[in-house]
Parts: C-alpha cells; structure tokens; sequence
C-alpha cells in the first residue's frame, strides 16, 4: 500500500505517507457521505410521487443513520491506519467503537420505520384505533431497544446469559420496590387495550372526584383537566378499580323535567299533555325512535304535576341546553294557550266554620 502511494505521489517522505492515507481516507469518506446523502433525499423526491408510502417511510428512517455508517465506518478505516502507524493504545478500540456504532444506526433506521408505520397507521382512522397504535409502537420500540442493549453488551464482551441473570434476580428486588410504578404501567397497557376513553373524551367516576376532559394518557399518569381548568394527575392503576362514565359517548342526552300546573286548571291537564307529547313527537332536535313520555304524574302541595321524559339528537353540552330551553319554552307557551298557568308555592287556609268577629 505505501508503495503504491509512494507511486503516486512522488517527492513524500515515507513517514508522512500514513498522514497521506488518512486524508485520502477522509475525504473519501466525505464524499462518499455527501453523493449518499444526495441519492437518497433524490430517491425520496422521486418516491414520493408514487401512492404507496412505505418506500417514504424506508427511506427517510434510512437518510440520517446511512450518514452516520458511512462516517463510522471510514474513520474506523482511518483509525486502523493510524494505530498501525504509532501503536496508540487509544486507537485500538476502534474495531468495538464501530461495531457499537454500527449497532446503534441500525437501531436507529429500525425506530424510524417503527415511529413511520406508526404514522402511516393513525393516518387513516378506519385502519387502526390512534391511541392502539401509540400503545403498539411504544412497547415495540422498547423491545427493539432491550435487544439491541444486549446485542452491543454482547459486542463489548459481556455474558449476556449473565446479564440476563442477574436481571432476572434484580427484575425481582425491582419488582418489590417498583410495584407501584408497574401497576401504573399495566393500569395504562389496559387503558389502551381496552380503550374506555381517548384523548379528548369527557370522563368522570362516582367513586373518585375525577371529571374533566382527557388530554394525555401517559405510562404513568393520565392527565384530566377538569371544568375549573385545573389539571389532574391520576395514577393509571386507579382505572383497573374504579368505575368510569364517559358522556362523551353518549348516543342521546335525556330531558326529564316535571312541570306543575295550578289546581283550578286541573280540567286543561289532558289537553296540555296532548299537546306537549304532539309538540315534541315533531320537534326537530328529539330523537323520536327514543322513550318520549308525556303524562299526568301526581296532586302535589301546591300544583297538579306532569312531567316529559324524551332524549335529544344532540349530545353536546351547550347545544342540548339550546334544545331544552327551546323545549320548555314551548310547554309554557302550550299552557298559556290554554288558560292555564305553572303554579307556584302557595298555602290555602281552610275554615271549616265561618267566624264571627264582634264589633267592639
């Protein structure tokens, strides 16, 4: 190789020769580092005009990890040179240092088509539940990193059979001492899983004080932020025993409202109660394949009472306050129509025999 060298570029001492071997070795690198770098972002353009995104997503996991190949790879060429030439103890771990690195940007294109199908799943909603698709990933992506952990571990020389042991022994001490956090992992493993709420969902639970809007579901804690604005962090372990409502599931919201009328308009009770039950069998916003009951209910203290039981189409909050309103506005009007009145709080004072008052 040096005389080779020594062919080429005549005039050169010998003992700079290694320096010489070194730059062109450099420099070969650099290019072959920069022309990789432009064929790939050139591949990209030219892919990304097809329909299918997966050679998108190889490719772009595989430009910055190839960059840094390319450069492990030839200084590791440069450092066995070097080492040749001054026996530096330092440049001697050179061959690990690149087997470790190479390691570590395999590692990382795999992470990258991982974080990428992640992406491309979640992308079209019909294919896979987002929230699944995050929980997936995240475990997938930590046994890529457990495994390429023990892999370098194997290439510096370490027993992984050994390793394995003494985790399986401390996995157990861990285990005692981190049962908690463990819980907490599980708790959110079957969040995901069985999805009783998403991020954006309205919850709440009559066992705790928790209602509020979900805005991230971590491995630890989920993050609720209750009506007042003020976060909450509840512990995912508390979901594998509590009970959970979530409205924002609901199909229909309910409108069950008992409405009174005075005693002395007993005898427009039938007729304001027709008209109520036609009233809402037509209203637009009431579902009408839902329970819809209109009937005369009970002689109260101070009125004589029906009540409405029917369900919404909405099941927004503000837009079912709309339809309610709506909705009782049009009984009063119907009882008004009908000479009638909504009672309010009164006392009769009855006497069953008249009472003379002397003149004084």
């Amino acid at each position: 190789m040096m005389s080779e060298l020594q062919k080429w570029i005549p005039g050169v001492e010998p003992e700079w020769l290694w320096i010489v071997q070194v730059f062109i070795v450099v420099l070969i690198t650099s290019f072959a580092s920069y022309f990789g770098k432009r064929l790939i972002n050139r591949m990209i353009t030219r892919l990304g005009r097809t329909r299918t995104r997966w050679d998108d997503i190889l490719l772009h996991a595989m430009a910055r990890p190839f960059t840094w190949a390319v450069w492990l790879v030839g200084l590791d060429i440069a450092a066995d040179i070097i080492y040749a030439e001054t026996q530096n103890t330092l440049f001697s771990y050179s061959d690990p240092a690149r087997d470790v690195g190479v390691l570590v940007c395999l590692t990382w294109f795999v992470l990258g088509i991982i974080r990428g199908a992640e992406q491309e799943f979640t992308r079209d909603s019909d294919q896979i539940d987002k929230h699944t698709a995050e929980a997936i990933g995240k475990l997938v992506r930590l046994a890529v990193l457990i495994t390429a952990a023990l892999v370098i571990l194997q290439t510096l020389g370490f027993s992984v059979s050994g390793v394995l042991a003494m985790g399986g022994i401390g996995g157990i001490a861990v285990g005692f001492a981190a049962k908690d956090m463990l819980a907490n992992f599980f708790g959110a493993l079957i969040v995901y899983l069985d999805r009783p709420f998403l991020v954006g969902d309205w919850i709440r639970s009559p066992d705790r004080s928790i209602e509020g809007t979900v805005e991230k579901i971590g491995w630890r804690v989920t993050m609720i932020r209750d009506f007042q604005s003020r976060p909450l962090y509840v512990p995912n372990s508390i979901f594998t025993s509590i009970i959970v409502e979530n409205p924002s599931r609901m199909n229909n919201r309910r409108i069950n409202e008992t409405i009174g009328m005075r005693y002395s308009d007993l005898t427009s009770m039938d007729k304001v109660v027709s008209e109520v039950r036609e009233m809402l069998r037509n209203h637009d916003e009431i579902d009408p394949e839902k329970t819809l009951m209109v009937n005369f209910n009970e002689f109260a203290d101070s009125s004589v009472d029906f009540f409405i039981y029917c369900f919404t189409r909405t099941t927004k909050w503000a837009e079912y306050h709309q339809v309610k309103q709506d909705v009782l506005l049009r009984i009063a009007h119907i009882i008004e129509a009908n000479q009638a009145e909504i009672a309010f709080p009164t006392s009769t004072i009855h006497l069953a025999d008249p009472v003379a008052l002397e003149k004084s």
